[in-house]
């Protein structure tokens, strides 16, 4: 199992980090010990002073496919989440500034959350994070500059997809710190698929 997981795709985020939008998905991956679930806590790594949550709608691949076609790239999945892409934009800055990979700023352990998936509703789905109680980011997937169908037909060039596989798809603006004692909440339209404390 591979967590494919694509950067900048929401526009105003994109702003929002004073980077360019692109012209293909920027694509990375992070590793299985990346997955954080069940609402289990997530500990602040010792070696970031500058960590961020970016929440994302999360793609489940349903079945195995190479060089999918953008038309029929809506049958390789059938179900969503909300997830978290901790970033350590301290770490990340720095790789960045040396022209080096984000790896480590990206895919470290449990950096990936992930909360319950469940079939879609709607093509337009709404998703949201509460940080303490407060709503600090809120998406539509309608707003992405990659569709689901464009990332999946893109990244099966390069990556065999199998079932199992998860696609973080891009976060829209909002994205900030976190410290130790806060409480993070993520929603898929209305109903809550993760609750978890940082430690």
């Amino acid at each position: 199992m591979k967590i494919i997981c694509i950067g900048r795709n929401y526009s105003e985020h994109a702003k929002e980090l004073k980077n360019e939008l692109p012209d293909k998905p920027i694509v990375f991956i992070k590793p299985q010990t990346a997955l954080l679930k069940d609402n289990k806590p997530f500990y602040i790594p010792e070696w970031s002073k500058d960590l961020h949550y970016e929440t994302e709608i999360v793609l489940k691949i349903s079945k195995q496919g190479k060089y999918v076609e953008e038309k029929f790239a809506n049958k390789y999945y059938s179900e969503v989440t909300v997830g978290i892409d901790f970033t350590a934009r301290d770490l990340q800055a720095q790789q960045k500034a040396k022209g080096l990979p984000w790896e480590i700023a990206k895919a470290f352990d449990h950096s990936a959350v992930l909360g319950e998936f469940r079939k879609p509703k709607f093509k337009n789905i709404n998703f949201s994070m509460n940080l303490n109680g407060v709503e600090v980011q809120k998406g539509n997937t309608g707003d992405v500059i990659f569709s689901f169908e464009k990332i999946i037909a893109y990244a099966s060039q390069f990556f065999t997809l199998q079932q199992g596989d998860l696609i973080f798809t891009g976060t829209p603006a909002g994205v900030g710190p976190v410290k130790i004692g806060d409480r993070l909440e993520g929603f898929l339209e209305d109903e809550k698929v993760f609750d978890f404390e940082v430690k």
